[in-house]
């Protein structure tokens, strides 16, 4: 008997590993026998959900295979302890003929995912259930990454793997479908460099914010205007989203100009911050370095895009976002 808890926010990602430890469990057995996969639509009708077909096919013995491979999907659904108690009953007495793989991820209505019941992470650990984070972050993410674009199907280069990898961003679950189209135009094991998968890579996957407000400050209106846009279109992020961010880096570093901080432990106290004082440290290298008058005129000019993003003008809201980015980027240059 095995129990694997597979978690993750990014749908791509979380099918590629759950078909990863289903193909592990399966072996050369006949999955057609020995999976059954409960979604969604069999917890019943939102506000009445149950975990009733889970637990009903966790308990069905195996027919002519000697295991059974159940797969619960979308189980961020259940997210109290009263509605994951059927799941945690189902743990203590799971037959030893069946192999129970859970996907806690988002359903339908989309949302922030909860956090797994204290309840359901008491009960794995007693059957020593397997915990897998189908995203990984920071080092890790890179890490993934390489591995993926070192096992591809086609020979990629040094300049067509950094390509892939400044397009794609966090988003990793592109990666596989990305893959399929270089085969299916290439061929398998094709040779090719960044001019080669250009064209099949769009305007690019999301970014996080502090790339935009990097860029801004070493008065990079390329890369800045490269890293809006990926915000705009990959991230799907509304201008007033966008402008939200900057109004608080700019903020920031004006409550710094003229105030006694010596040093970012000084100037994280001065913002109120608690944690890493890595932000405070940014915003007073910025204060510094733009000065009170182009504080003063960065301030006004977001001032005015919040205006015009609310209807101050006919111009677009994503358009609007780059002459102002570009103007914020030109005063730090």
């Amino acid at each position: 008997m095995a129990v694997i808890l597979i978690k993750g926010d990014d749908p791509a990602l979380l099918s590629q590993t759950m078909q990863k430890y289903v193909g592990e469990l399966v072996g050369d057995g006949d999955r057609g026998l020995m999976v059954e996969e409960v979604t969604e639509p069999a917890y019943g009708e939102p506000g009445d959900l149950t975990l009733g077909p889970l637990v009903n096919a966790a308990q069905t013995l195996p027919f002519l295979t000697d295991r059974r491979v159940v797969v619960g999907r979308h189980l961020g659904l259940f997210s109290t302890k009263t509605t994951i108690a059927p799941l945690v009953t189902l743990l203590e007495v799971l037959p030893e003929t069946t192999d129970l793989v859970l996907v806690w991820e988002q359903g339908s209505g989309g949302g922030r995912l909860p956090a797994i019941p204290k309840v359901l992470s008491e009960a794995l650990s007693a059957v020593g259930a397997e915990l897998v984070g189908s995203t990984p972050s920071g080092r890790g993410r890179k890490k993934a990454l390489d591995e993926m674009l070192a096992a591809a199907p086609v020979r990629l280069d040094t300049s067509a793997k950094k390509a892939i990898a400044d397009n794609v961003g966090d988003e990793l679950g592109q990666v596989a479908s990305l893959m399929d189209l270089l085969v299916s135009t290439f061929g398998d094991d094709a040779s090719l460099s960044a001019s080669d998968v250009a064209p099949f890579l769009g305007v690019g996957a999301d970014v996080p914010p502090w790339e935009l407000t990097d860029a801004i400050d070493k008065g990079d209106i390329a890369t800045a205007l490269e890293r809006l846009a990926r915000m705009q279109h990959g991230g799907r992020r509304h201008p007033l989203q966008t402008l939200a961010t900057l109004h608080t880096h700019y903020q920031r570093a004006l409550r710094l100009d003229g105030a006694a901080a010596g040093n970012e432990k000084d100037a994280a106290a001065v913002l109120g911050l608690t944690g890493s004082t890595f932000p405070a440290k940014k915003a007073m290298e910025l204060s510094r370095r733009l000065g009170r008058e182009r504080l003063q005129r960065a301030v006004q000019l977001l001032a005015q895009a919040d205006l015009d993003t609310r209807g101050g003008t006919a111009i677009s809201g994503d358009a609007v976002m780059e002459v102002l980015v570009a103007r914020l980027a030109r005063l730090s240059a």
